[in-house]
């Protein structure tokens, strides 16, 4: 019963949306007269302007009117600052209407507790790691997601257990008046007792020290963001990593570094494009999303030099009633194909891995990957009167499915790892439980092409 509260609350923080009307009593085109903002005590006027599709002074067609009401909830609910938004009209004469947009805000100063596990998935840990409570990540993250109402990030993360982490970053989204041009910077440092230091048979050796710290991890980044357009954002990042390791890692693994350093010093460039044109971006179910990056990296000790490029594509259609499809396409190359063991990461992770897969880890610089799924909505609904200001309503939202993936690894140094340079595949089925603030449940079952079959559990996205 403590687990299905819990979980409710955490609904709780799903805005909901106005419904919009079928028809209207307009037959021609109608202007914008003006459009008029209720409900933001603290967010800038200007934050919710800049995300609508509609203008003071602009022509719509009466027939567009329902369907632009519609894209502002769905645009105002990705900003993610409030808990209830209401678009709507009012009629001023036959050919102008009035633009009104009704919020209730949510807190913006979240403490988030962290609860993590280090391994790369809850059934790695519960099956392989034997539900080591070691293992486990425990702190908070305070984070206040409209810093002066100007929809700045500042965050402030504490964590202690199997890795101890402290860490600062401050987001400005927006420098100017047009809103399009915004900077960051971030600061972390993280050390651990404890690491993986090789991949042996497609699983993770790790070793453990109980007198000092294994490995250190220092990162230091400013970022420069442009955003021309609502579904564009433009990302440069300059970076600086530091990560020392103690003897005992470069004894077990002499390339886990180049030169079986114990550090690794890397001075990092990177560009990032997204269009995301979906209809949410934290559970499409609609529309289309590319992000490509290309990073280029150069050692200053440790290793030589490598770039790196990714790309991810993503498309989501509405199969009519309440079935949706989706495919996406995650891949990536990197050069020179041989790197120390710390830069060869590929699929296995807590995010790029063919499901089914999980308990594997497969190393290497090119990998692709593909993921189909058929789903249906079973349940939509609000749980509205919850007496409580900033939790309006308890949204709950489930889609069970079905799925396949194929992804693959080429690695010219795969050793004895025999998933490498093949194809994997698989298929099953599932059910996801969306909630905001990109918190997910998904259960899976899958089979793979090894014969094996198993039921996991993630708390992510795809």
């Amino acid at each position: 019963m403590k687990s299905l509260l819990l979980l409710l609350m955490v609904w709780a923080c799903m805005p909901v949306f106005a419904q919009t009307p079928d028809n209207l009593p307009f037959s021609n085109s109608v202007v914008i007269n003006h459009i008029y903002l209720f409900g933001n005590k603290k967010t800038r006027d200007e934050i919710i302007l800049r995300e609508l599709s509609v203008k003071e002074g602009q022509t719509l067609t009466a027939d567009s009117i329902s369907a632009a009401m519609k894209l502002d909830s769905l645009r105002l609910a990705t900003v993610g600052l409030f808990t209830y938004i209401n678009v709507h009209i009012d009629t001023v004469s036959n050919t102008q209407i009035n633009w009104i947009i009704q919020v209730k805000e949510r807190w913006f100063v979240i403490p988030e507790p962290i609860f993590q596990l280090a391994d790369r998935n809850f059934n790695v840990w519960w099956n392989e790691q034997n539900r080591d409570i070691r293992r486990v990540i425990i702190g908070t993250t305070i984070r206040h997601k409209n810093f002066r109402g100007n929809l700045e990030n500042l965050i402030a993360t504490v964590q202690v257990g199997y890795t101890k982490k402290f860490g600062l970053e401050y987001l400005k989204p927006y420098i100017d008046k047009e809103q399009k041009h915004g900077f960051g910077i971030a600061f972390s440092v993280a050390e651990s007792q404890e690491t993986f230091y090789t991949t042996d048979s497609n699983k993770l050796k790790f070793v453990r020290s109980e007198d000092n710290y294994i490995i250190r991890q220092y990162e230091f980044s400013a970022a420069y963001t442009w955003r021309p357009a609502y579904a564009t954002r433009h990302i440069f990042r300059l970076g600086y990593r530091n990560y020392h390791i103690e003897d005992t890692i470069a004894k077990l693994n002499p390339d886990y570094f180049n030169d079986q350093s114990h550090e690794l010093n890397i001075l990092e460039i990177s560009y990032r494009l997204e269009r995301n044109k979906t209809d949410n971006w934290n559970y499409p179910l609609r529309g289309t999303k590319m992000i490509g990056q290309a990073i280029a990296r150069v050692g200053l000790q440790g290793m030589k030099h490598q770039f790196v490029t990714t790309l991810e594509l993503g498309k989501y259609w509405h199969a009519g009633r309440s079935w949706y499809v989706s495919g996406t396409f995650r891949g990536k190359v990197s050069f020179p194909e041989e790197q120390p063991y710390a830069l060869r990461a590929a699929l296995g992770g807590k995010f790029d891995y063919v499901r089914g897969y999980e308990y594997y880890v497969v190393d290497g610089p090119h990998f692709g990957l593909l993921r189909a799924n058929l789903k249906k909505e079973i349940l939509n609904v609000m749980i509205n009167k919850t007496g409580i200001r900033y939790l309006p309503v308890i949204p709950v939202r489930i889609y069970p499915k079905i799925f396949a993936d194929a992804g693959c690894v080429y690695n010219p140094q795969a050793g004895n790892s025999f998933l490498n340079n093949r194809m994997l595949y698989s298929y099953g089925v599932g059910l996801d439980i969306f909630t905001f603030y990109d918190i997910k449940i998904r259960l899976e079952y899958a089979f793979n092409h090894l014969g094996q079959k198993d039921l996991f559990l993630h708390f992510n996205s795809e």
